[in-house]
């Protein structure tokens, strides 16, 4: 019996995916959301169940434009709301809702439904990230590459803890909402243009995770990002 199950837990190892490299290419998800919204709860559990994927980045962005609704969001920033906007201002959309998912920049989707935004994942990491962003120490380097449009480098700051915030008035009064990956800190490094070029981190809290977006624009395709 004891020959037999260490046949099957090796079996099963072995059928087991490998988990990507810390530097692998993952899929960036955000989500769009806010404390006072009563729909977006069921979307922050969809996040923080994806925040363990190691093959991707799950964001949570504050929005502000609920806050007149007797509850202002303890995460929200005027900058996540700007980057909903430049997102809906690039897809053609005239308007901004939560709870909203963004995947890979490319599809915009309600971020309660599991099913589909797990089949926009999937459908993103088919896509080959084009060039490959290199970190050494505080040094970015990213190689020659040929996109479509002037391209942006943003550096992400979240917090990955489960956070759980009591809710006292408004539409999510009495709930107390658990939040992950919750964005602190949205900082653009520079652009890109297609040739060689390299930035440097600049110091922040180190409590904090880091990730890197290469995106067209300020609100495209999200071109290539990693960990770091």
């Amino acid at each position: 019996m004891r020959h037999l199950l260490s046949a099957v837990l090796l079996a099963s190892s072995a059928a087991a995916p490998a988990a990507p490299a810390p530097d692998s290419p993952a899929v960036v998800v955000e989500l769009f959301q806010s404390q006072g919204c009563s729909s977006c709860p069921p979307a922050d559990m969809v996040l923080n169940e994806l925040a363990g994927r190691p093959d991707v980045i799950a964001l949570n962005f504050a929005v502000t434009y609920w806050d007149y609704l007797r509850w202002k969001d303890s995460f929200a920033q005027p900058a996540f709301t700007q980057r909903q906007w430049d997102y809906a201002k690039a897809g053609g959309r005239n308007n901004v809702a939560t709870p909203q998912m963004i995947v890979n920049g490319r599809v915009a989707l309600l971020g309660s439904r599991r099913g589909e935004v797990d089949l926009a994942i999937n459908r993103s990491r088919s896509l080959k990230p084009e060039p490959v962003i290199r970190v050494s120490g505080s040094r970015i380097d990213i190689g020659a590459g040929k996109p479509d449009t002037v391209a942006t480098l943003w550096l992400v700051r979240y917090d990955p803890r489960a956070i759980a915030v009591p809710i006292k008035a408004g539409e999510n009064g009495g709930r107390t909402i658990v939040h992950k990956n919750v964005v602190r800190e949205l900082t653009a490094l520079g652009s890109w243009n297609g040739s060689g070029a390299h930035y440097i981190v600049p110091k922040g809290n180190a409590g904090l995770e880091r990730a890197l977006i290469l995106q067209a624009g300020r609100g495209g395709p999200v071109i290539a990002a990693r960990r770091i």
